[in-house]
């Protein structure tokens, strides 16, 4: 179950802002620093959300989110500089922003385009997390600290829908300063503690240990 369409819509374009000033503001020193991505430097997380974006905005959905797919939208753009990255982010978010526009709620509620699995609203609810994510990621990276903002609610309410396909609890995701967000039908265990530590726990970037709770837990393990 994602969030309002339109909460959605417009939390994903102004994610994509903060992701686009974010790298203005990174220098040449910091943008080969190696990530907790495995493999991945700063510049690398940056080629695949930029190219991840560019590819679905021209329509370009075979094998979005393969393992290789992911590594030609990288090695496509390891030449960039931050500058350069982000006036590419600029024009994919325009071209975006534009298409998020002409969604009503059956639309949202439809499947996603090129049958990669899930609705349409839980695939942009999943580009979302997935930029705010990333935007950490590269902030790790270069020493800065974790930006709290409208991301994580989306992350939480993301990760809470992978947990469900993962038939993972029932669980009930109830950490600080947000709503309850119930995995696989809801009660059963509750989930309790710091909301960017269970993004963090759940995507596999913290120990399960930090809240208590099962490896399984982690929706890429």
């Amino acid at each position: 179950m994602t969030l309002p369409r339109e909460e959605v819509c417009a939390g994903f374009v102004d994610e994509l802002g903060r992701f686009e000033a974010l790298l203005r503001t990174i220098d040449e020193s910091d943008w080969r620093k190696p990530s907790r991505c495995d493999g991945w430097s700063a510049a690398d997380i940056a080629g695949h959300v930029t190219g991840q974006l560019s590819d679905i905005v021209n329509g370009r959905f075979d094998g979005l989110g393969t393992p290789e797919v992911t590594q030609r939208q990288v090695d496509e753009r390891r030449d960039k500089s931050p500058e350069q990255m982000a006036d590419e982010l600029v024009e994919a978010t325009k071209i975006g922003a534009d298409i998020l526009s002409t969604f009503d709620d059956a639309a949202w509620a439809g499947p996603t385009p090129g049958g990669i699995p899930g609705t349409l609203g839980e695939g942009v609810e999943g580009l979302w997390f997935d930029a705010w994510l990333h935007a950490d990621d590269i902030r790790d990276a270069i020493g800065r600290p974790t930006e709290p903002g409208p991301g994580v609610r989306a992350s939480v309410s993301h990760l809470s829908d992978l947990l469900t396909q993962k038939e993972w609890g029932p669980a009930t995701i109830a950490v600080s300063g947000l709503e309850e967000f119930a995995v696989s039908g809801g009660g059963g265990q509750r989930v309790e503690g710091d909301a960017i530590t269970f993004v963090l726990v759940a995507s596999g970037r913290a120990p399960s240990t930090a809240l208590d709770l099962d490896p399984s837990v982690n929706v890429y393990g």
